[in-house]
């Protein structure tokens, strides 16, 4: 039987359908209708053509599956695009969830960090502490909103895990998402990195630890995979030796995040696009993202590799895959 895996063209499931391959699974994706056809070309699975919006499509991509992660989502950071973010993030995960408990098939939400809490101080965060200091950004409060969803359908019955995943880094980046960071920072040189800090991991990691969820997550529980907290000057300069260009050297003040924000909100409102800076993205990369993962360390046997390498391969796939 084979595992339903959605969001395939993106970071986080294509490393599972690769990880799932290696491991001799059977493989059934979801993608959508003109789809970008490069992330699955030469691996052997089964495709359902439909989208996560459409109840009839995901019924038919559930039929006869031995399991379920689901890692599709509009994931961007800003102020705009909300009903969107709903009807994919959230009514999008209910549907999922709810046919998975009716056809009694275990489902890993792959949700996100950024759905927890933030603790101002640096101290890490777990799994048990209270929301608090969030950005309530449609990205966010969509990705809460879609958890909750799961562990109602928990209650009715559904073997569902939830996994929140740092920031990741590694190959097989295709859109690209987190490593768009990156490639930032190998395009140009800036002297000042934002202010706040994020765990960060190794994608295969995640992918390997998104699998021992399914296998062996308690039910109803959330298992974060985080990996390294770094700063962001700290993270940058890593990125910056690895891609040979000049080290930023100083945090950004939170007066500059503001007016970036502030730049970028405005931006927003005269040409109708937001780009990648606006006050929530500047307020959120000003805040410390800090995460323990010491839950899905001892319960589900996470680990978590060198925050170089896995930058460092990142790196060597955008390479060999022209983005630079």
């Amino acid at each position: 039987m084979s595992i339903l895996v959605t969001g395939v063209t993106g970071l986080v499931g294509n490393n599972v359908v690769r990880l799932l391959l290696e491991r001799g699974q059977a493989v059934r994706v979801l993608v959508r209708e003109g789809t970008d056809e490069r992330p699955l070309e030469g691996l052997d699975v089964e495709r359902v053509i439909g989208d996560i919006r459409d109840a009839e499509a995901m019924r038919r991509a559930c039929q006869g599956a031995a399991g379920i992660v689901h890692s599709a989502g509009l994931v961007k950071i800003g102020w705009t695009r909300l009903e969107e973010a709903r009807a994919i993030n959230v009514e999008g995960t209910a549907n999922l969830a709810r046919l998975a408990r009716e056809a009694g098939i275990r489902m890993v939400f792959v949700s996100s960090v950024n759905s927890l809490a933030v603790l101002r101080d640096g101290t890490p965060a777990d799994e048990q502490t209270p929301l608090q200091h969030n950005v309530p950004c449609p990205y966010v409060v969509t990705k809460q909103a879609a958890e909750l969803l799961v562990l109602d359908e928990v209650q009715q019955g559904l073997q569902g895990v939830i996994v929140n995943p740092g920031y990741m880094l590694g190959p097989w980046d295709w859109k690209p998402s987190s490593g768009e960071m990156l490639l930032e920072v190998a395009r140009k040189f800036t002297p000042f990195a934002p202010r706040g800090g994020v765990a960060v991991c190794d994608v295969r990691d995640v992918a390997a630890g998104i699998l021992s969820a399914l296998e062996k997550g308690r039910s109803g529980q959330r298992y974060i995979l985080g990996g390294h907290n770094l700063r962001y000057l700290d993270l940058w300069q890593i990125f910056a030796d690895i891609t040979n260009t000049s080290r930023p050297f100083f945090r950004m003040t939170n007066g500059m995040g503001w007016i970036g924000g502030a730049w970028g909100d405005m931006w927003t409102r005269l040409t109708g696009k937001e780009g990648n800076v606006n006050s929530a993205a500047t307020r959120m990369s000003g805040q410390l993202h800090y995460y323990s993962s010491a839950k899905a360390e001892s319960e589900l046997g996470y680990t978590y590799g060198s925050v170089e390498q896995a930058a460092r391969d990142a790196w060597e796939w955008f390479q060999k895959h022209g983005y630079i």
